[in-house]
């Protein structure tokens, strides 16, 4: 009869599925966030102010803006992304990246978007997390996260009308 041995128990899924050459199918989650207050009546109309970041592997990661010409990644601990009301989690769908891989892929990607080239309306956390969920699940991430972002292509001022104080024209214009 077969006893795990103390070595193989204390191996991580993520070890054993490597070595064993299995995949294994992870959930990817869409971590939404409110940015305003405003959002609790703006979410029944399908719009609002949205941040998101990606959770896969127990792992969150989000896109920010700063001043400098370094990555704009983060990693958080899910659902709880500081200076953001968590609203709530959609399943995205599942991969079959490794963790390592996963974390590989965040490092790399993490070169294209730097604090200091945010853009409220062009390169955004949901710009950030769409091409995140498309490399992982193949799919898109739901319509209403980003839809302020593409009614401001069309009427340039309208979300600034929304935005919180704290949000500077250097991210919007």
């Amino acid at each position: 009869m077969w006893a795990p041995t103390l070595s193989s128990s204390s191996c991580s899924s993520e070890e054993r599925e490597e070595s064993s050459g299995e995949a294994t199918l992870t959930p990817v989650y869409l971590n939404v966030y409110d940015l305003t207050p405003v959002n609790n009546y703006l979410y029944w109309f399908g719009i609002g102010i949205f941040h998101s970041g990606i959770e896969a592997h127990g792992l969150e990661y989000c896109y920010g803006a700063h001043e400098y010409p370094s990555s704009g990644v983060y990693e958080v601990e899910p659902r709880n992304c500081p200076g953001f009301i968590f609203r709530r989690s959609v399943l995205l769908g599942t991969t079959t990246m490794s963790r390592s891989d996963f974390r590989t892929y965040m490092e790399k990607l993490s070169r294209k978007y730097h604090g200091d080239t945010y853009h409220l309306i062009a390169k955004n956390c949901n710009h950030f997390t769409e091409e995140v969920c498309s490399q992982l699940t193949g799919k898109p991430i739901p319509g209403w996260i980003n839809r302020l972002a593409r009614v401001g292509k069309r009427y340039k001022n309208f979300p600034c009308l929304m935005l919180p104080k704290f949000w500077s024209a250097k991210h919007y214009s």
